[in-house]
């Protein structure tokens, strides 16, 4: 019978799509071992998504304080040790920052994918798993305790008033298509003019509303100005206007979402919303929204082979196509049909029940 941990502090910081991979094996610690103590360590905007989670202890880190984050995380663990560490970033910079974290046992990644000195701060690692989602990976940094995931579940905290502004701005029971254009690595966005043909068949041929989300940076607004001025029919620009719990409650109401690889992908995924996500740059298999991985219109492969000259079998785990026009592989006839297969299909993500309206 294995002894459950009277404490485990899972750390990691970023992105936010990222973060929301770490949310199941809370899940799976609270449902296991409701009795240890879980303490996260976590970045101040991923924070803002995942915070409000009960039963769990959160200690911010702000990279806008540099090196001084890691005196104040050292503060914050004054005097305590942990009986287990979760290193869940490879970055040199996590790595460092969790020196500050006293544990007995530190788990990281196995050796293929571990890079950036990351073996220097774990003294133990999770098997290696060819071929691996992101999430199943964070997911086995519980076996080497005794613990398995077998079951994915998110059940993020949305507040009332979150969900009371998604119904004010996306009301009734309207079929709804939630375009969420820009991923903050920008050699993932694809072109304004393909998102504008695909909200137009939407619109015409199926009878969708089309609404458009994102941040208040110049990019995501001049972005959203784009495909407005090319769409010839009405478009919801809540783009500016929500907050990353109001997002959720939209992506939650929503009944498929367009997205390329981002944050907003993955909270569609994990409110139970289908994702038709554009992987060109980075692996679906690896990275794509996790229920929805059947809808992602996949060109990774092709970009693999002619920016790096190697099948994407042959890329290390984790490796991306950082270049911009890679992400014209992806063609608007491919986003349409594949817009065309959830229709037909039902609309269903894969094994992930209609979230409640």
């Amino acid at each position: 019978m294995v002894i459950p941990p009277k404490s485990i502090c899972i750390f990691r910081l970023s992105a936010l799509g990222d973060v929301t991979h770490v949310v199941p094996v809370v899940r799976t610690l609270q449902r296991g071992w409701p009795d240890t103590r879980l303490t996260w360590v976590i970045g101040r905007v991923e924070h803002k998504v995942v915070g409000d989670i009960t039963g769990v202890e959160f200690l911010t880190v702000d990279k806008r304080d540099g090196w001084r984050a890691y005196r104040k995380l050292r503060q914050a663990v004054s005097g305590r040790r942990f009986d287990v560490l979760l290193l869940m970033q490879v970055a040199l910079r996590a790595g460092l920052l969790s020196t500050a974290i006293r544990a007995d046992v530190r788990i990281g990644y196995d050796r293929t994918r571990s890079r950036e000195l990351h073996g220097l701060f774990v003294n133990t690692r999770i098997s290696y798993q060819p071929n691996q989602h992101v999430l199943d990976a964070l997911g086995s940094y519980l076996e080497p305790l005794g613990l398995k995931q077998t079951e994915i579940r998110w059940e993020l905290p949305i507040p009332d008033e979150a969900r009371a502004f998604a119904a004010e701005h996306l009301p009734g029971d309207q079929r709804t298509l939630v375009i969420s254009p820009c991923s903050s690595i920008v050699s993932r966005n694809w072109r304004p003019e393909s998102y504008a043909a695909v909200a137009e068949h939407a619109i015409r041929r199926h009878g969708f509303r089309v609404a458009l989300v994102g941040g208040t940076t110049p990019l995501e607004r001049g972005m959203g100005d784009r495909i407005r001025a090319k769409v010839n029919e009405p478009v919801i620009d809540l783009i500016g206007k929500d907050t990353l719990k109001r997002l959720l409650a939209i992506l939650e109401r929503a009944d498929v979402v367009l997205s390329p690889d981002s944050g907003p992908a993955h909270f569609a995924n994990a409110v139970g919303t289908p994702v038709i996500a554009f992987h060109a740059g980075t692996d679906p298999a690896r990275s794509g929204p996790y229920h929805s991985r059947h809808l992602c219109v996949d060109c990774f492969d092709q970009a693999a082979r002619k920016y790096l000259g190697k099948p994407a079998s042959q890329l290390r785990w984790g490796a991306k196509v950082r270049i911009p026009e890679s992400m014209d592989l992806i063609t608007t006839e491919a986003v349409i049909a594949m817009f065309d297969r959830y229709v037909a299909e039902g609309g269903a993500a894969d094994s992930v029940p209609s979230p409640a309206r």
